[in-house]
């Protein structure tokens, strides 16, 4: 029988370990990887829906309908977006309790709302990125700034009106 080096076996058994070593980290990698995808895909979002589908879904459902009244050029809208319909608390919030809209207060959406076709007589195509005409609906929900959130019961009635930036926090206080 012949007996390995002392040097030989040190660096086979060297090598054994820096194999285990980089399989052991390999998984913690993939293990980590794998948790960092799943929280990011259980990240939560409103579910937005168009004007025509969340009424649909209130006669399903009898939740009322959570509208995001906006407009393209409006910076606290977008600050909204990014700051307080990002936050997870909110968008569960918004979800469970409300059929959610994202309505464009100067777009040219036609909608049809308790019997009434509303449409954006003022619409200019040439300023779809820009301030543009007043949108009807948007008069129904007597919007007085952007952004303006308006929350419609199953009867049809804008039962509350919530107007600017809200943070999270404040907006969970009010919804």
């Amino acid at each position: 029988m012949k007996i390995l080096n002392p040097i030989v076996f040190l660096t086979i058994g060297f090598f054994y370990i820096y194999i285990l070593k980089f399989a052991v980290m390999k998984k913690s990698i993939l293990l980590v990887l794998f948790t960092l995808t799943t929280i990011v895909s259980q990240a939560q979002e409103i579910k937005w829906m168009s004007m025509t589908d969340a009424i649909t879904a209130q006669k399903k459902n009898k939740k009322p309908i959570f509208i995001d009244v906006y407009t393209v050029w409006c910076g606290p809208c977008k600050m909204l977006d990014k700051n307080t319909f990002s936050n997870p608390k909110v968008a569960e919030t918004i979800n469970k309790k409300y059929n959610p809209v994202k309505f464009n207060a100067e777009g040219n959406e036609e909608i049809q709302f308790g019997g009434k076709l509303f449409k954006n007589p003022n619409y200019q195509e040439a300023r779809k990125n820009s301030r543009n005409g007043m949108h009807e609906f948007t008069g129904f929900l007597q919007v007085p700034g952007y952004p303006t959130m308006a929350i419609i019961n199953a009867d049809g009635k804008v039962t509350k009106a919530i107007v600017g930036y809200k943070s999270a926090e404040d907006l969970l206080l009010e919804i």
